[in-house]
């Protein structure tokens, strides 16, 4: 990977709250048009890693970004109820330049979300409403996208969309992904590398060389994601076969 652009490098990166180690020394780099998904238990350290790499947080070790970032917050850091269309929600960070609506029907069409510039930020579905985020973050044409549980809370269809989604813009424009989520079995479909994440770094590689039952001998308590990741093929039979479904459900 020698001749590949390096996007984001971490070097001995560490997070203490008073004397409690958060993070510990977690190295790692991404390349250009990777797409990396973090997973680990809860209280593993993914969102404070995912904020000392932005600089929200103080840190000790390196964090180096080489590139613009979008990035996408936890669906719940937003008040839902605001009396908001979509089109000012999505043009927050531009709000101030003048000539913008081009650009922000643009993205909006990009995510899917076409004729929706009027309807209000708390009428849209989960799935939707996630996609209106994405939007937001691309309206600065990042090179990097960093996303911290963009699918919670979004059925497992609209996980599947919005996971296609970001891969398209992957391919198309060479963004390289950072993400943090909890659906296993989605990143291990549709990611191309995996960081396995317990206050350090455990593992990271490509997600053809990790299966879920390498990193359960990392994580004992991984069976609970285990179980997580057969739930996610019942949910993606069931779209395909409902009969199939329900006898493989009845099997487990």
């Amino acid at each position: 990977m020698a001749n590949k652009q390096i996007v984001i490098r971490v070097k001995n990166l560490s997070v203490k709250f008073g004397e409690m180690d958060i993070l510990k020394n977690v190295s790692f780099e991404l390349y250009r048009g990777e797409f990396a998904g973090i997973i680990g238990p809860n209280g593993a350290g993914k969102s404070t890693l995912i904020k000392a790499i932005l600089g929200f947080i103080p840190f000790d070790g390196e964090a180096v970004v080489n590139g613009k970032v979008g990035y996408v917050p936890q669906l719940s850091q937003f008040n839902r109820e605001l009396p908001m269309s979509v089109y000012d929600f999505v043009r927050i960070p531009i709000r101030k330049n003048k000539g913008c609506e081009d650009r922000v029907r643009e993205v909006l069409k990009r995510v899917g979300l076409e004729g929706y510039s009027k309807k209000l930020v708390g009428k849209l579905s989960g799935g939707e409403y996630q996609r209106a985020m994405l939007a937001r973050a691309l309206l600065s044409e990042p090179d990097i996208l960093i996303l911290d549980e963009p699918e919670s809370g979004v059925d497992e269809l609209g996980k599947a969309r919005f996971y296609e989604l970001l891969n398209e813009l992957r391919e198309e424009k060479g963004i390289t992904i950072l993400m943090v989520s909890h659906d296993i079995g989605m990143v291990f479909e549709k990611c191309s590398t995996v960081m396995c994440l317990n206050k350090t770094l455990h593992c990271h590689g490509p997600t053809n060389k990790i299966s879920p039952e390498d990193v359960k001998k990392i994580f004992g308590e991984f069976d609970i994601w285990l179980r997580a990741d057969k739930h996610y093929e019942i949910e993606h039979i069931h779209h395909v076969g409902e009969d199939e479904s329900s006898s493989k459900g009845k099997e487990q």
